[in-house]
């Protein structure tokens, strides 16, 4: 019997069902059990040195998203330089811009908070990742854009990077249809354990 392989078009499809079931599960988690999460991440010895001059781009949370922010200011407290996405354009990377606690913000595609257009570009070492869904073999499942994907990609081809993926441990799968324009991440924070997915 001939077993047919999950086209491009059925994967899709399967993202596409998963993100929206693993974003439910998210919505629905208790707002005070989604700060208790942040702040634990955050309390947590991190798996990776934060030496000074170290930069570290994370994100702007929306609407359910773990909130990163408390991890960014431990890692400003440690010397680490901070950085924020701002978004080029479909179908293009994200370029990171420095940001530090007070800088100011512009709201800009979807509200999303992003530093003002004179803010340095900064190449991060650490990126902090946003995700709908995830998996232990280091696959993520985010929005649908691909924007995280084709950064993570763009940095990797000129430096050793590690990106980090953080959520709520309700937010894991049994398997990402993972695709070949897919970026695995290295590690993933979750409120419950680190998961070191380097060598999988």
């Amino acid at each position: 019997m001939t077993v047919e392989m999950p086209g491009p078009t059925t994967k899709q499809t399967l993202k596409s069902d998963l993100r929206e079931a693993a974003l439910a599960e998210r919505d629905a988690l208790p707002s005070s059990e989604r700060q208790q999460g942040a702040e634990t991440i955050a309390a947590r010895a991190f798996p990776l040195p934060i030496a000074g001059g170290v930069v570290v781009s994370g994100f702007m949370p929306m609407r359910s998203e773990i909130n990163p922010l408390p991890l960014l200011r431990k890692f400003a407290a440690q010397g680490a330089q901070l950085a924020l996405p701002v978004i080029q354009g479909r179908g293009k990377p994200l370029l990171m811009r420095a940001w530090s606690f007070g800088s100011p913000l512009e709201a800009r595609q979807w509200g999303i908070k992003e530093p003002a257009n004179d803010a340095p570009v900064a190449d991060p070492d650490i990126l902090i990742v946003p995700l709908a869904c995830f998996d232990r073999a280091g696959h993520r499942i985010g929005y649908g854009a691909g924007y995280f994907d084709k950064t993570i990609r763009a940095l990797r081809a000129k430096k050793r990077v590690t990106a980090v993926g953080i959520a709520f441990s309700a937010q894991e799968i049994p398997r990402v249809p993972a695709t070949e324009f897919d970026e695995k991440l290295d590690l993933v924070l979750t409120e419950r354990e680190v998961i070191d997915l380097r060598g999988r």
